[in-house]
């Protein structure tokens, strides 16, 4: 772990740090938004599965309030338009999780563990496993929850902590979040920052 975390530490003295902490502001302010906005941002969680975060992004500047709005099959047709892989699927997700609009807000405000609203976000939206769920979740201002996608298994697997699981089940996840929980404590790092140090480790990107 060692090599790991000196990589980690000459990034906090860079000036990847201000891109760092510019984006945690943004998923801060996120924290305080109404819940049309929290559910735009779980839509471009549900948009980023399987499919790149960039274009997502893209996708979700695009439609913006569409997601709250327009039908599935115009929702449809605006992703394939747009290039996503897996329009109707997507679009069927999006339309499902609108039933959680309207109370979104006050869910998120009332839990008072992390891990226990990323358990409520995996049993009631369709189409969030735990990495999705704590995208989402990290994105709206939540810091303790670890984002185990391909980039951050790599990081890992390169510094011989982990070997790389052919199946990500949900005991899986959490030894490996468990793992990441021990950088973080020695880097000084909240699990939302992290991310993002090893996400610009590999792919030299400060996204979200």
């Amino acid at each position: 772990m060692d090599k790991l975390l000196k990589k980690i530490d000459r990034l906090k003295n860079s000036k990847v740090k201000g891109l760092v902490d510019q984006r945690m502001g943004e998923f801060n302010y996120m924290r305080q938004q109404p819940g049309e906005e929290l559910f735009k941002e779980l839509s471009f969680c549900l948009l980023t599965a399987n499919f790149n975060a960039e274009r997502s992004m893209e996708i979700q500047l695009a439609l913006d309030d569409d997601f709250l709005h327009i039908p599935e099959d115009l929702l449809i047709d605006k992703l394939r338009f747009f290039g996503h892989r897996f329009p109707e699927a997507r679009a069927k997700y999006i339309m499902e999780a609108r039933h959680h609009v309207d109370y979104l807000k006050d869910i998120v405000d009332f839990f008072a563990d992390e891990q226990d609203l990323r358990e409520w976000v995996v049993k009631h939206v369709k189409g969030l496993g735990y990495k999705e769920a704590s995208h989402f979740l990290r994105n709206i201002g939540f810091k303790n929850l670890a984002i185990i996608d391909f980039h951050i298994l790599d990081v890992l697997a390169k510094n011989s902590l982990i070997e790389k699981p052919k199946t990500m089940t949900r005991n899986k996840y959490l030894e490996i979040e468990g793992v990441l929980k021990k950088i973080g404590d020695a880097s000084g790092l909240t699990q939302a920052e992290l991310d993002l140090y090893l996400w610009y480790m590999e792919t030299g990107k400060i996204l979200k």
